[in-house]
């Protein structure tokens, strides 16, 4: 007989109350509650979510997120509960079917993408899921993955790693020359001049934190589509997107750009809780990858396991979304991150984001002292700006900015820059202050 939920917990020993209904057992329920949080409908009100330092004015949160009122109160209140009886609450958040929270948070996330919520895994972080879709690909001696110059190191490493152990190549190739002028034809003829025969997998990033660039991903995951029709099954180009630093500040569907599998962290332009992220996959895909981690959702697995047999049926997004205890809280809370997107709306938040930037690189560009690397125009940048400052390295920009309350970054590149990223937290002065302080750096 099939495995279900309930009577995996039964038979398993991980639940001694799965006949005994929730309201029986004086635990607090564990969904969404909590007084009506005050009303989106301006930008003031969402910049009150955030408990940000009122003494800088924040221009790096891309990096690492502060959480807005929902999500810390969510994160508060599981954790409370766990403290206050953790194993019940952890047993029955994870494991039944009525109170499943990861279900939910996979629910929340699906409305976002536009997929199924059995299409999405939940990880750790981009460079986690990067890592296990890699090392779960079907690669074979003399095929190779092709990606580019521009890419973050993690998806460097989590190519070469899963080359190397599967005696597959990979290859970089540039996708454009100069990042401020880059375009539609550049990208797309250089990855259609790229691929050979034995590519087997494509690896872009959708926005590249080295430059602020953002590539047309439905034009070059149509490249990958043309490629595809002269090959067959066995030889068919999958293509991975980083999607981290265009998911939250973009309006676009991620079901519908054409990649096989999409990769973002949470905890940044989401606001999601810290150490949070998913996979998005196509049903087809998923079925193409090997598990890395031995999960706690996929039901068959757990089956075959107790009956000493190999796994039935394809692998799934819950295959792959690695098992093992976690920062429950943070995971389950991730759901409310993507309802304060939702509630905000996602066309709002990519407008308002664009504004903001046009406001910060139409100041850079004017300034005789910097050089902006990022594209102008909003169809090839999202919400990073990349600029020097003649006689300046970046960390001595930064450093500087620092001194003027403003927070910056510089990129982890063999060329660096110096960064600042306009996002929700802002607003109009704050980039008119930032713009302040890089005009002193003279």
């Amino acid at each position: 007989m099939p495995i279900s939920r309930r009577r995996f917990l039964a038979t398993t020993g991980w639940s001694l109350l799965a006949g005994v209904s929730p309201a029986c057992r004086g635990l607090p329920r564990l969904g969404p509650v909590g007084a009506k949080a005050e009303p989106l409908v301006g930008w003031d009100a969402v910049r009150r979510q955030f408990d940000l330092s009122p003494d800088y004015v924040h221009l790096s949160q891309f990096f690492i997120v502060s959480h807005p009122r929902p999500v810390r109160e969510a994160i508060e209140r599981y954790r409370h509960a766990i403290d206050d009886n953790p194993f019940l609450v952890v047993e029955r958040g994870m494991f039944e079917a009525e109170d499943n929270l990861p279900l939910r948070v996979q629910e929340a996330a699906a409305q976002y993408v536009g997929g199924r919520p059995s299409d999405v895994a939940l990880v750790d972080s981009t460079t986690m899921g990067l890592a296990l879709v890699y090392n779960g690909l079907p690669l074979k001696p003399g095929q190779e993955v092709l990606t580019t110059t521009h890419d973050h190191y993690v998806h460097h490493e989590s190519i070469r790693l899963a080359a190397e152990k599967a005696g597959a190549s990979w290859r970089r190739v540039p996708l454009y020359a100069r990042s401020d002028t880059v375009s539609v034809d550049e990208t797309t003829g250089n990855l259609r001049r790229a691929l050979r025969r034995n590519t087997r997998v494509v690896g872009l990033t959708w926005v590249h934190s080295s430059t602020g660039v953002k590539l047309p991903l439905r034009e070059l995951g149509q490249v990958v589509a043309d490629a595809n029709r002269q090959r067959g099954e066995r030889d068919r180009i999958l293509l991975v997107v980083d999607g981290v630093h265009g998911f939250g500040n973009q309006d676009e569907t991620v079901a519908e750009v054409g990649c096989d599998f999409f990769v973002a962290g949470t905890h940044k332009w989401i606001f999601a809780p810290r150490g949070t992220g998913i996979i998005w996959g196509r049903a087809a895909a998923w079925a193409m990858l090997r598990p890395t981690v031995p999960s706690f959702t996929a039901l068959d697995s757990l089956q075959a396991w107790m009956d000493d047999r190999p796994g039935r049926g394809p692998i799934t997004a819950a295959a792959i979304s690695p098992g093992g205890f976690k920062a429950y809280e943070h995971q389950w809370a991730m759901a409310e991150a993507f309802r304060f997107h939702q509630e905000i709306g996602r066309k709002r938040i990519a407008g308002r984001i664009a504004d903001l930037n046009d406001q910060c690189k139409e100041g850079l560009a004017k300034m005789p002292h910097v050089k902006l690397h990022t594209p102008r125009g909003r169809d090839h940048s999202a919400g990073i700006i990349c600029f020097e400052v003649d006689g300046l390295t970046p960390p001595v920009v930064v450093k500087r900015l620092l001194e003027r309350k403003v927070i910056a970054s510089s990129s982890p590149y063999k060329t660096s820059y110096a960064r600042l990223a306009p996002s929700l937290v802002n607003d109009e002065r704050d980039v008119d202050r930032a713009l302040g302080a890089v005009r002193e750096l003279v």
